[in-house]
C-alpha cells in the first residue's frame, strides 16, 4: 500500500519542495495552502498530489482535515510566516506564534491518533534561529525554538506509541520568502560569506531530510533538530 503524507504549508516555498520530494519517492501526499488562492497557484501535475486549503489557526478546521483521512504514515509542518519589524507589534507577534508555533501543535495533535496506528512519524520545521536570535524578527524566532522544544517533548511523550518526531532547521534557502534577499548584493554577501558551503539551499535538499526523518531508514531517530543551512549556524 502507498503510504500517505500531508505537508502542512506545502503549496509553496519548501513545504513545495518536501512534496515533490514525497511524491518522487513514492509517498501519496495531501499538501496544504493558506487560501484558495495560494492552492489553485500551485503548480504540479501529479496524480499523486491532492491539495486543500487550511488555515492553521482554525483547530476545528485543522481537527476535519486529519478525521478525514483513513491513513497517515507522515506529517510535515511547513506552515509558517515571517512578518520583520511589525513583530514588535504585540498583535503581530500573537499572529506569528500562533501559525508558526500553535499550528504546528494543533497538527500534531490531530494527526497523532492515525499516526499511532500506522506508526508513522512527524518532521517539524524549525530554523537556524532556533538557535540563535534575530532581532529583526522576535515573533520568528521564538516561534521557531519553541518548534525545536516542541519536537523534543512531542518525541518523547509519543515514542511508547511508536510515533517519532524531528525537526529540520533550514537556513538560508531559494524561496519566493528570500527573493529579495538574494537580490540585494549587499545583503546577499554577507549571508554567503558566512555559509562555507558558499550557496543558497535548496528545498528540495531540505525535502531530501525530511522524507528520510519519514522513512524507516530512521527509524531510531527521534527527538532530533537537524540543521540545513550550509554551515551557517557552526560559524
Amino acid at each position: 500500500m502507498m503510504q500517505q503524507a500531508v505537508v502542512i504549508g506545502g503549496t509553496r516555498g519548501i513545504g513545495a519542495g518536501v512534496v515533490s520530494t514525497l511524491v518522487d519517492k513514492g509517498w501519496r501526499v495531501l499538501a496544504t495552502g493558506v487560501s484558495q488562492d495560494e492552492v489553485a497557484a500551485f503548480d504540479h501535475d501529479h496524480q499523486n498530489v491532492e491539495t486543500a486549503v487550511l488555515d492553521v489557526r482554525d483547530t476545528e478546521a485543522v481537527q476535519a482535515l486529519f478525521s478525514g483521512l483513513s491513513q497517515l504514515d507522515g506529517l510535515v509542518n511547513c506552515a509558517g510566516i515571517l512578518l520583520r519589524g511589525a513583530e514588535y507589534e504585540i498583535e503581530t507577534f500573537e499572529t506569528v506564534i500562533d501559525i508558526n508555533l500553535t499550528g504546528t501543535m494543533r497538527c500534531c495533535l490531530a494527526a497523532q491518533p492515525l499516526l499511532a496506528a500506522s506508526g508513522g512519524a512527524i518532521v517539524n520545521t524549525a530554523s537556524m534561529l532556533s538557535y540563535f536570535g534575530g532581532p529583526l524578527v522576535p515573533a520568528y524566532s521564538a516561534s521557531k525554538g519553541g518548534v525545536a522544544q516542541l519536537t523534543k517533548a512531542l518525541a518523547g511523550k509519543w515514542a511508547p506509541e511508536g510515533i517519532r518526531v524531528n525537526a529540520v532547521a533550514p537556513g538560508w534557502i531559494a524561496t519566493e520568502m528570500t527573493e529579495a534577499l538574494r537580490a540585494d548584493p549587499e545583503r546577499n554577501a554577507p549571508i554567503l560569506g558566512r555559509t562555507p558551503l558558499d550557496r543558497w539551499g535548496k528545498t528540495a535538499e531540505v525535502g531530501a531530510l525530511a522524507a528520510w526523518l519519514l522513512s524507516n531508514e530512521a527509524s531510531f531517530v527521534t527527538g532530533a533538530v537537524y540543521p540545513v543551512d550550509g554551515g551557517y549556524s557552526a560559524m
